[in-house]
């Protein structure tokens, strides 16, 4: 099917770049062997590569002869009848045989700009937008990017990281000098690293909207209402349009696929004229596909238009062999091309109009050499002798005239080189200029990294001497809680003291108050008063100051000691 071919021509053309090694613009043919097998294994095609052997009498191809031998050994064997989706997924299966070939050349020079997925992304995009150049006098082909096509791509990045493009360098620089990139010069127009507040997620994010959009073939995506099969209510789903199908997740992350519905030139798009209780906020639309109708709603009339346009879109081009993105692409290179044929024809016909005006005015002066010429014949006769010292005196004044011009050349020659040599001095006198900036800069980043370093160490000791305080602050409260636990249970036992010396005096004062009996009768008289059911007195030896033995009588009951309060203990302590 050529036009697969011509659709995966400048990603097998970068393979074919990258297997060449000795003679530019030709692969020895054991190389292009394995490049056609893996190719041909998707088609399901076996042992095609063998017939390179008997392909032309060469041991090297250049890429049109290898481009025509995949045409008529591999890509003919593909129906017409392919439909879109079968097509895409050839294309992203070569591209990624591609890419696996390529991957080498690219990744060791740019891969601190991004990710080997996301490069492989840009991969993918870049020859899907750029146009196969070939030489038919030296057979040397080229995959370029039209710089046009690169700032557009360059703005659609800016923009999806949230910057501002219309001020970027770059993306001017891209739209107001035409030109052609490769795929390096391609990647260093998309570096995006003097933006120093843009992460890495945003980058990412952003290159994975534009591989949606150009690989994918995404018409549009958003938050639509779904009225369900089984269960008549609307529910909220993520919709993503292509021109084939549109898909709804139950999020944006695209992760969880819900359901899908099959888009092709039968299926009709029209506005929905049923009420409902939610008829001012929710505006539907439905969707006829085959025996079954899709309800639909938006929040908005403007959101819903924009729906059904890009659905009757969709539809357009669910039948083509070429994607919506892709027939985009292509008209934007035809308009190029017709601006460039405009543009020669426009230098044709200045060039015709600058010609005929030489003619005429060289046939002017051959009309007035001639008449001149029929003056002086005339008066040749008459004047033979004046003649042939004027043209003497003429040739003369050439001679010398020509002399000042080969001298003038000569100086202006002389001067050209003594130019030429200020301008490269000057320019080797910028690069030594450049190199040393670069080098001052390489200088400023390490010291600033090292700067930052200190500044994380110093935050870190920070904080270790900031929890050492707290700790100590801990220790400290708990040392204060046990002095204050300890100086009240001192107060209170210097308390329990001063009560037990004050009970010991009260009895020893009790004791010397009572006087011994001096003879036996008065005891007894003092015993017969008793009752018999009392107990017995309890005898008390005390050593008084006459060493004599006393009865004493059962101890009277004293206050029990309590507890002292706060402003006893403070009194007590105070005395």
């Amino acid at each position: 099917m050529a036009g697969l071919l011509r659709n995966v021509t400048n990603a097998i053309w970068q393979a074919f770049n990258a297997l060449q090694q000795e003679e530019p613009g030709a692969v020895n043919k054991s190389k292009l062997k394995v490049l056609t097998a893996n190719i041909a294994s998707l088609f399901d095609l076996y042992g095609v590569e063998k017939g390179l052997e008997n392909f032309r009498s060469t041991s090297r191809l250049n890429f049109l002869h290898f481009r025509y031998y995949l045409l008529q050994e591999v890509f003919v064997t593909l129906p017409n009848t392919t439909t879109l989706a079968d097509i895409r997924n050839y294309e992203s299966k070569i591209e990624e045989i591609c890419w696996l070939v390529c991957r080498k050349t690219f990744l060791s020079s740019y891969e601190k700009l991004v990710a080997e997925t996301y490069l492989y992304k840009l991969f993918r995009i870049f020859c899907m937008l750029s146009d196969f150049i070939s030489n038919n006098e030296s057979n040397q082909c080229q995959v370029l990017i039209h710089s046009s096509e690169a700032g557009h791509i360059l703005q659609q990045l800016i923009t999806g990281t949230g910057l501002d493009f219309e001020s970027d360098k770059r993306y001017i620089n891209l739209m107001s000098n035409p030109r052609y990139l490769s795929f390096e010069e391609f990647l260093h127009s998309m570096d995006l690293g003097e933006y120093k507040t843009l992460s890495e997620f945003a980058l990412n994010e952003a290159i994975e909207e534009l591989y949606q959009t150009y690989i994918n073939d995404v018409i549009k995506k958003g938050y639509l209402l779904r009225r369900g099969y089984l269960l008549p209510s609307l529910k909220e789903y993520w919709f993503v349009l292509q021109p084939c199908e549109l898909n709804y997740y139950k999020n944006r992350n695209q992760k969880e696929l819900c359901g899908t519905i099959i888009l092709d030139p039968n299926c009709m798009v029209r506005p929905s004229s049923k009420s409902s209780a939610k008829a001012d906020k929710v505006l539907k639309f439905i969707i006829s596909a085959g025996e079954r109708n899709f309800e639909l709603g938006t929040q908005d009339h403007r959101s819903r238009m924009q729906w059904i346009a890009a659905l009757q879109l969709a539809i357009t081009y669910s039948m083509g062999k070429e994607g919506f993105q892709r027939n985009i692409v292509n008209r934007r290179r035809q308009k190029r091309d017709e601006e460039k044929n405009l543009k020669m024809e426009e230098e044709l016909v200045k060039n015709r109009h600058l010609q005929e005006a030489e003619t005429a005015k060289s046939q002017l002066e051959l009309e007035k050499l001639a008449r001149a010429a029929a003056e002086s014949q005339a008066r040749e006769l008459e004047l033979v002798a004046r003649e042939d010292s004027r043209r003497v005196a003429e040739l003369e004044d050439i001679k010398l005239t020509l002399e000042n011009l080969l001298s003038e050349e000569s100086q202006a020659k002389r001067d050209e080189e003594i130019v030429r040599a200020l301008q490269a001095r000057v320019l080797a006198e910028e690069w030594e200029k450049r190199e040393e900036l670069e080098q001052l800069q390489e200088e400023q980043r390490n010291l600033l990294e090292k700067e930052r370093e200190k500044r994380l160490q110093f935050e870190i000791t920070q904080r270790e001497r900031e929890q050492c305080l707290k700790d100590a602050e801990q220790k400290l409260k708990e040392v204060e809680d046990e002095r204050q636990r300890l100086d009240l249970e001192l107060k209170q036992a210097r308390f329990k003291i001063l009560h037990s010396e004050e009970t010991k005096e009260r009895l020893e004062a009790r004791i010397q108050v009572i006087s011994p009996p001096r003879d036996g009768e008065r005891v007894r008289r003092a015993l017969s008063f008793m009752h018999s059911n009392r107990e017995r007195p309890i005898h008390i030896d005390v050593k008084s100051t006459n060493r004599e033995r006393v009865k004493i009588p059962p101890p009277v009951s004293l206050p029990s000691p309590s507890m002292p309060t706060s402003d006893e203990m403070s009194t007590g302590s105070d005395h």
